[in-house]
């Protein structure tokens, strides 16, 4: 028989235990019994058997409903098959492995299902009666005091030794099983998280992506109704820059769902690659079609970005724009990128005044802001953002030239 096939019965077995355990409990003790019934049988060479069966058969009968609580009451199952035995042998009877099968049962009993502390003191106690009752009984004068001592000693071991043995077994098994679930629980967490960071990082695109186009799209349309009669070329120039915003916001629109595709999608080759830093002046011309003339300056000597920086320092410097378009009377904005050990200081100001700039707690109104510290935290960086003592508008943000894990993020 193969180990599989051995373990294959071991566990239908177990299974029909945990599913019948009284069918299983009296099979096993009526077994006992009949050990016990064919070990009170047993006489050595030329001994007459002890004339007292129905005293024997009475013991044997307290041992049986006894051994039937050894789940409920295993101490109370050791005591009485233990004082069974000993009875049997001060009657006379040969102490045998055969008779010693109740109290053998109990003690495997005992071992699996009770504490340590309480093995040690039942166990004992238990292997110090039968033996001091094998030492001093009449059918065992023919052994010498050695035998005596040491049989019931290694026979009542062994049960002891099996019943602690299947104990930690059990608790091997609940202990792998128990990992093995709190394993799977922390995949399905894993997996939630990322499915809610991806959710979360998809929403700032298109709040990045849709609000900077709507509003510069809503700027220009603005701008050209405005200059339509005055001033028809301008206009016209105006329509142009309007017509590239909206393809613009489409094709990004086009990118940022793309992640959402199958791999095998073939509408997925054509997306085109994240924006970044090196789109500052198609930004900065969009906004000049709208009436918001932007200045850039740089300070330090450039350095590349990795892609998630890059992306991130554009995103913020496009819905930093997007908002001096739609909450600031502002006519001029400012970006200047400084370049300084390992990062990159980014900041973006408007010229609009106290007076006509919309108070702070209403431009932060909305996902805006929001998702612009969230972009800065991903990457390593931080953001701030407020009015300025001289008027107008402001946000800075330090980021990493290389994204890093924040120690928040490490922590466990």
């Amino acid at each position: 028989m193969s180990i599989t096939q051995e373990r294959r019965y071991a566990d239908r077995l177990e299974e029909f235990s945990a599913r019948h355990p009284f069918v299983v409990d009296l099979v096993l003790v009526l077994s006992l019994a009949g050990c016990a019934t064919l070990g009170r049988s047993l006489t050595m060479p030329g001994a007459a058997p002890p004339g007292s069966d129905g005293a024997a058969t009475a013991l044997m009968g307290v041992s049986c409903l006894a051994l039937l609580k050894h789940r409920t009451h295993p101490r109370t199952a050791v005591t009485v098959t233990a004082l069974c035995t000993v009875a049997a042998v001060a009657l006379g009877y040969l102490l045998t492995p055969l008779l010693l099968a109740p109290v053998m049962g109990a003690l495997y009993w005992l071992a699996a299902l009770t504490d340590g502390r309480t093995t040690r003191v039942y166990g004992v106690t238990t292997l110090v009666a039968v033996t001091l009752a094998a030492v001093f009984a009449d059918s065992m004068d023919h052994l010498s005091l050695l035998l005596r001592t040491i049989g019931p000693v290694f026979w009542l071991m062994l049960p002891l030794a099996a019943g602690k043995t299947t104990q930690l077994r059990r608790a091997y098994l609940a202990a792998v099983q128990a990992r093995a679930e709190h394993a799977e629980r922390t995949r399905e967490e894993e997996a939630r998280l990322r499915v809610t960071e991806e959710r979360m990082r998809i929403a700032r695109e298109l709040h990045d992506v849709v609000a900077h186009h709507l509003a510069l799209a809503n700027a220009q349309a603005g701008t050209a109704a405005h200059l339509a009669r005055t001033r028809p070329a301008q206009t016209q120039r105006i329509l142009d820059d309007l017509t590239g915003t909206t393809s613009s916001a489409l094709r990004e629109l086009k990118a940022t769902v793309g992640v959402l595709r199958r791999p095998n999608d073939p509408d997925g080759e054509s997306l085109e690659p994240s924006p970044g830093l090196d789109r500052l002046p198609e930004l900065v011309s969009a906004c000049a079609s709208a009436g918001l003339t932007v200045t850039v300056t740089t300070e330090g000597e450039p350095r590349p970005l990795s892609p998630g920086v890059d992306l991130t320092a554009f995103r913020i410097v496009q819905e930093a724009l997007t908002n001096v378009t739609k909450h600031s009377a502002a006519r001029a904005a400012h970006i200047r990128l400084a370049y300084a050990g390992g990062r990159l200081t980014l900041t973006v100001t408007d010229d609009g005044t106290a007076a006509g700039a919309v108070p702070s707690a209403e431009r932060g109104r909305g996902f805006g802001l929001m998702g612009m510290r969230e972009r800065a935290q991903s990457v390593g960086g931080d953001l701030r953002a407020g009015h300025r003592p001289e008027g107008g508008f402001e946000v800075s943000t330090a980021l990493p030239l290389h994204p890093h894990v924040p120690e928040e993020a490490r922590t466990p």
